[in-house]
């Protein structure tokens, strides 16, 4: 038996890992089952090499839970180690066993898969055991199975025991205040969070599956009986398919891997991209475009981060721009540094390559898309629209990529390219500036009004709707001097399309002064502002408009954005036709008359807007019944 202390600088070290290595303690199943995978993995490469004889066997990791014994081993059949190893590897700790490796088969086929976590990643241990025992047996002819033994300070033991089979026994006694490790569903729940793709196939007691009876029994209707069986319970597939080439895959192995992926998720995916680059970093996987809802938060943290088929996050902000966190699916390269700061992988140029590269091939496969299919799609814009704006606004490289393929769909339900939209209205829809104004609506059902009125002049409407709308419009009117965007509802149309011809006003400037307060008493004037404009006849006599400006200014801030200009009060404007014939009624009829009159014409107007309600929609309609 030997005796000694772990070679390291400070004699806190235990206390340190038990506390700040990892902020979650779960982590620690995620290491060691990883440094079984590697263990695996580097015997299959000395076997490949020649450098080891034996026969390899089953290579799989067992995770074996002893809820009376409080006990959990990782064992694997992989190189094990020989007591000058574990003193090696083990004990100086400031030697990465896989780093060792790495150096020495460097340049050897399959050597980039053997990179592990040997080193800190096994006194993770510590984080939930009181005691950890190392029982190893190397792989070498003839090597002295050896235990090492540590109850988490710096001493340890190591000792001679019988050991019949190659490889290596982690075994855990887990503290009491770490019990829930020594339940069976905790375990499989972290099990299947990290470990679900490993290469290595990773087992964990048995499960029940349901097999046709053997003997050929049949039940009361004739079929066979299916009778229950015990089988291992691998929880891996360790041939996920973004590690395979996509010339092996067809599209339902895409969607069989999105339901892998998310099991809970009954929608289909849009379309996938598969990632396999090798130079100037090493990059795989496979990305999904969701049907996008119109809450883009909870979409976010679909995207899983990988390192050599090991779960590292699901919190990629750092790895992939803002707005491809709303892609589902897997990102895997050993390339990106674990365990670091933020502010660390926002400076690593490795990281910055990947998130430029994804971003291209992103682009690159929505613009190929749009040219291989413009109709298909158009049918899939309304999913697509929401990731695109989001994408304008938050990358230029993106935003100048996406001039291609953004589209604007109008009321005819046609669909256009910014710039074909742009060359559709010009000829009508220029105003006095020279500028192509572009009438749009979120709502056509709510502005079925407005948006007859502008079909009855000839003008297109445009349908945008959605959370970022507000934001997409003021980047496109930014990028385009010469373009000018305005809701329909925001003011009468004479006024969004300014002409150089006027119509002239049936009011006098006394007759205007004489109705004006009589409309502001029918309104709350702090909300409303009375204006008069001379429109045609055939207008409405009283229109409800929102400023653009400040509806704009009130849905950015709503979204995010636009809050330095402070809180904007919600106002409207009631504009009163000038030549209307009901409006040169009122100038007739005596005061009362005129008053009701005047309120019946306002709450018209606000109820097409919805903005009658409460009690003043109550009196509307009993009114309106005294009137019938």
């Amino acid at each position: 038996m030997k005796t000694g202390q772990i070679q390291v600088s400070t004699e806190n070290i235990f206390p340190i890992i038990k506390k700040f290595l990892y902020s979650d303690h779960e982590i620690f199943l995620r290491e060691l089952v990883s440094n079984a995978v590697d263990a695996s993995q580097k015997l299959k490469v000395l076997s490949s090499t020649g450098e080891f004889k034996g026969e390899l066997g089953s290579l799989e990791v067992n995770v074996i839970l002893d809820k009376e014994a409080k006990t959990l081993t990782i064992s694997d059949r992989g190189i094990g180690m020989t007591a000058e190893e574990i003193d090696k590897y083990i004990n100086q700790i400031a030697f990465s066993g896989a780093e060792e490796f790495v150096k020495q088969y460097e340049g050897k086929e399959g050597a980039e898969n053997i990179i592990g976590h040997f080193g800190l990643g096994f006194y993770s241990a510590f984080m939930v055991a009181e005691k950890v025992q190392i029982r190893t047996l190397g792989r070498y002819e003839g090597a002295q199975a050896v235990q090492w033994e540590s109850n988490g300070t710096t001493e340890y033991t190591i000792t001679e025991i019988e050991k019949a089979d190659r490889g290596t026994d982690i075994v855990l006694f887990i503290t009491e205040e770490s019990a829930e490790f020594l339940e069976k569903a905790r375990i499989q729940g972290i099990l299947d969070k990290y470990c679900k793709f490993l290469p290595i196939p990773v087992v964990f007691g048995t499960k029940t599956e349901y097999i046709d009876s053997p003997e050929g029994e049949k039940d009361d209707n004739g079929n066979v009986k299916r009778v229950p069986v015990d089988v291992a319970n691998q929880v891996n597939n360790t041939t996920p398919a973004w590690t395979k080439a996509p010339i092996d895959l067809k599209d339902e192995d895409y969607k069989n891997f999105y339901r892998e992926l998310y099991p809970m998720t009954f929608e289909e995916p849009l379309f996938h991209i598969h990632l396999n680059v090798d130079y100037p970093f090493n990059l795989t996987g496979i990305l999904y475009f969701p049907k996008i809802k119109e809450n883009v938060e909870i979409q976010r943290n679909k995207i899983n981060l990988y390192s050599n088929q090991v779960f590292i996050t699901d919190s990629v902000a750092e790895i992939v721009p803002e707005f491809l966190t709303l892609l589902h699916g897997v990102i895997d390269s050993p390339d990106i540094p674990l365990n670091v700061s933020r502010s660390y992988l926002q400076a690593d140029g490795n990281v910055k390559k990947i998130s430029a590269h994804i971003t291209k091939k992103v682009a690159d496969k929505l613009a190929e898309m749009y040219k291989k299919d413009r109709a298909d799609f158009e049918k899939k814009w309304d999913d697509l629209k929401l990731f695109i704006e989001y994408g304008t606004l938050s990358d230029e490289k993106f935003a100048e990529k996406s001039k291609s393929f953004t589209l604007i769909k109008s009321t005819d339900a046609t669909y256009h390219t910014f710039e074909e939209y742009v060359e559709k209205v010009k000829p009508l829809q220029t105003d006095k500036d020279n500028k192509v104004v572009i009438l749009y609506t979120h709502d056509t059902e709510a502005h079925f009004g407005f948006v007859k009125a502008a079909k009855d002049r000839g003008y297109d409407v445009a349908i945008l709707d959605g959370p970022l709308v507000p934001h997409w419009i003021q980047k496109m009117e930014m990028s385009n001097e010469n373009v000018h965007f305005a809701r329909v509802d925001a003011d009468t149309l004479d006024k969004l399309i300014k002409k150089t011809d006027e119509i002239p006003s049936k009011l006098t400037k006394e007759d205007e002064e004489k109705l004006k307060p009589v409309f502001e008493g029918t309104v709350n004037t702090e909300k409303f502002k009375v204006e008069f404009e001379s429109m045609s006849s055939s207008e409405a006599p009283i229109i409800i408009t929102q400023p653009e400006f400040i509806r704009r200014m009130m849905e950015q801030q709503r979204t995010g954005g636009g809050g330095f200009f402070g809180a904007f009060p919600e106002t409207y404007q009631l504009v009163v036709n000038s030549n209307h014939p009901k409006v040169e009624e009122l100038l007739k009829a005596d005061d009362v008359v005129r008053a009701d009159k005047a309120k019946q014409l306002s709450d018209l107007a606000l109820l097409s807007q919805g903005l009658l309600k409460g009690e003043e929609l109550n009196k509307f309609i009993e009114r309106s019944i005294e009137l019938v």
